[in-house]
């Protein structure tokens, strides 16, 4: 079940909000509850640390009298819930530019200027949210959840190619299809917790076996999709054989 919150400053819009979506969830049959109404961005955050799993987050963006505004409170959601929707329910109109610059990939803005546009920008929102999650799971969609900093990150795992050691204690990369991120773990844990989908080629590394597309016999490096190579043991040859039509360079 998805948790649904509010967060908007003036109460008669607050109360529309959470009438309109308590109604479209029982009509809909939304997977969803509304479980926090509030003009108080703590309070929003104190209820998302006892919360498991993904969020719908309609928030203002001027909260008058609050410690702070939208934008912020988007980024604190998503140290949180990384891949929670975000949704602004607001009187200012352009607002793409802001949200990218604080990194919070809204899914929609809505102004609350005219109630019947507002309304009608919430249910296009929900029905959106279904959709998505219901590709997600048609798809079977795995993602590796790691702490980068104070933000949690879930990376798919088919984009993941492989993790090394950064050759600092206790400190791993990760390397996906688009970007590398650094963070505190161990190649045993991730071994562990991974499973046969990454093989451990090296005592520094641990590959996708999915990401593989041939091996170097005479040089021991193992092919990767995007054109990376990675060194692998001498007795892991039999086993990345197994996985791959071997393409040796002569």
């Amino acid at each position: 079940m998805l948790s649904v919150f509010i967060c908007e400053d003036e109460e008669p819009v607050r109360e529309a909000e959470r009438e309109y979506l308590e109604k479209q969830i029982l009509m809909k049959g939304y997977d969803m509850e509304v479980v926090c109404c509030t003009g108080c961005p703590e309070e929003v955050l104190e209820v998302i640390s006892g919360e498991r799993g993904r969020g719908i987050y309609f928030l203002d963006v001027e909260l008058k009298g609050a410690t702070m505004d939208g934008f912020r409170l988007g980024q604190e959601i998503r140290k949180r819930d990384a891949r929670g929707f975000l949704i602004y329910v607001t009187a200012f109109q352009n607002l793409a530019f802001e949200t990218f610059r604080y990194h919070l990939e809204a899914l929609d803005y809505i102004c609350k200027g005219d109630q019947r546009q507002m309304l009608k920008g919430i249910a296009r929102c929900l029905r959106v949210v279904t959709e998505r999650m219901c590709e997600e799971k048609g798809r079977q969609q795995e993602y590796f959840t790691v702490k980068v900093l104070d933000v949690v990150r879930h990376i798919p795992v088919n984009e993941i190619l492989y993790f090394e050691t950064s050759g600092r204690t206790h400190r791993i990369e990760l390397h996906a299809e688009r970007e590398r991120l650094d963070f505190i773990r161990s190649m045993q844990e991730l071994e562990q917790e991974l499973g046969g989908d990454f093989l451990r080629n090296h005592r520094s590394c641990l590959v996708n076996v999915k990401q593989i597309a041939g091996a170097d016999l005479k040089r021991r490096e193992i092919l990767l999709r995007n054109g990376e190579r990675c060194v692998f043991f001498r007795k892991m040859k039999n086993r990345i054989l197994d996985q791959v039509s071997v393409q040796a360079v002569k």
